[in-house]
């Protein structure tokens, strides 16, 4: 049966093929949230971390990763990268 429409042309509410096709839809979005869902890519590791994202420096990986955040900041400061950046070699 054809959705009703009332005078002005708009879709009726109070019939009852518009709340069947209202259910539908709401049940097609669940479906579709569902899926998602599911199909969403996780991080590789989590490992590390503290419940607010921070790296957890108690932890071995988090040892190993601060250690190369320091080299990296040691590095940024080197003499030789400095003159890198100043002359753009």
């Amino acid at each position: 049966m054809a959705i009703q429409k009332t005078a002005s042309g708009k879709v009726d509410k109070r019939t009852k093929e518009y709340k069947e096709m209202v259910a539908r839809a709401k049940k097609a979005r669940e479906a579709q949230n569902k899926a998602a869902k599911k199909a969403t890519i996780k991080k590789s590791s989590t490992a590390g971390r503290r419940a607010d994202g921070q790296l957890d420096q108690r932890t071995k990986a988090g040892k190993e990763a601060a250690a190369r955040m320091a080299n990296a900041r040691k590095a940024k400061g080197s003499l030789k990268n400095k003159l890198k950046r100043f002359f753009g070699i």
